[in-house]
């Protein structure tokens, strides 16, 4: 395991219609190691269906606004995540359309 931690908010609409699971199986489709939890309410409610990264020494993000549609980029930001020593990213335009869906970003 790579200490990378995906945490789903279990009480926003893309928790309750399963988001963690898809993540799973597109993460593990990918060839990515990561673990994948669900959690009550992150406090992220007026940007409803959010998703933290997190891994110990590196910064953790919060996105919000997440639906199946930005698999995609939320394969690439887990790819460009877990390739970075300390979870900064320099270059935010590989991940498109989630750039916008940032609520934080979180020194390690």
């Amino acid at each position: 395991m790579s200490g990378t931690v995906a945490t789903v908010c279990a009480l926003c609409p893309a928790g309750r219609a399963g988001f963690a699971d898809g993540l799973r199986a597109a993460l593990s489709d990918a060839g990515m190691v990561l673990e994948v939890r669900e959690t009550g309410c992150m406090s992220g409610c007026t940007r409803q269906s959010t998703l933290a990264f997190r891994a110990p020494g590196k910064m953790a993000y919060l996105f919000g606004e997440i639906t199946l549609d930005d698999m995609p980029d939320i394969l690439t930001f887990a790819r460009l995540y877990l390739a970075s020593a300390d979870g900064d990213l320099t270059d935010a335009r590989p991940l498109g359309a989630l750039r916008a869906k940032a609520i934080a970003r979180i020194p390690g």
